[in-house]
């Protein structure tokens, strides 16, 4: 069988992993979800690409992902582990379980955001300002 994309020669029970590989320029990034071994370099090639995803928002407020579900569930079949980020991305995709890191990420954006709320609520604000 020959893979979409990559091709790169792997020792078979080597372990696998399934990461980003950052391509785009400087403040463009854009990343490819790639199986590799384990202790291959990020910009080497690739055993085979299984999806894409661009964290910039597009004009309609989107972030894109492509995902290959098929293969994902091949290369987990066979050992690959997926990395944090990935896990991340699957989870949100509904192909994991939300991540722990996901939780943690959305309760501190939800932190971050109640102070300014409640002081501009808040009864002293309202006296003093009469």
């Amino acid at each position: 069988m020959i893979p979409a994309s990559g091709g790169a020669a792997f020792k078979r029970l080597s372990p696998k992993v399934i990461r980003f590989a950052r391509y785009g320029c400087a403040n463009r990034p854009f990343f490819h979800i790639v199986v590799m071994e384990t202790k291959k370099g990020q910009h080497t090639q690739c055993i085979e690409q299984i999806g894409s995803f661009d964290p910039l928002t597009n004009k309609y407020n989107e972030k894109l992902v492509s995902l290959n579900f098929e293969r994902i569930k091949y290369w987990i079949g066979h050992g690959a582990i997926p990395s944090t980020p990935v896990a991340e991305l699957l989870g949100l995709a509904g192909f994991f379980p939300i991540h722990p890191r996901t939780y943690m990420t959305a309760w501190r954006n939800r932190r971050a955001n109640e102070p300014r709320e409640t002081v501009e609520q808040s009864p002293e604000n309202i006296a003093v300002s009469n």
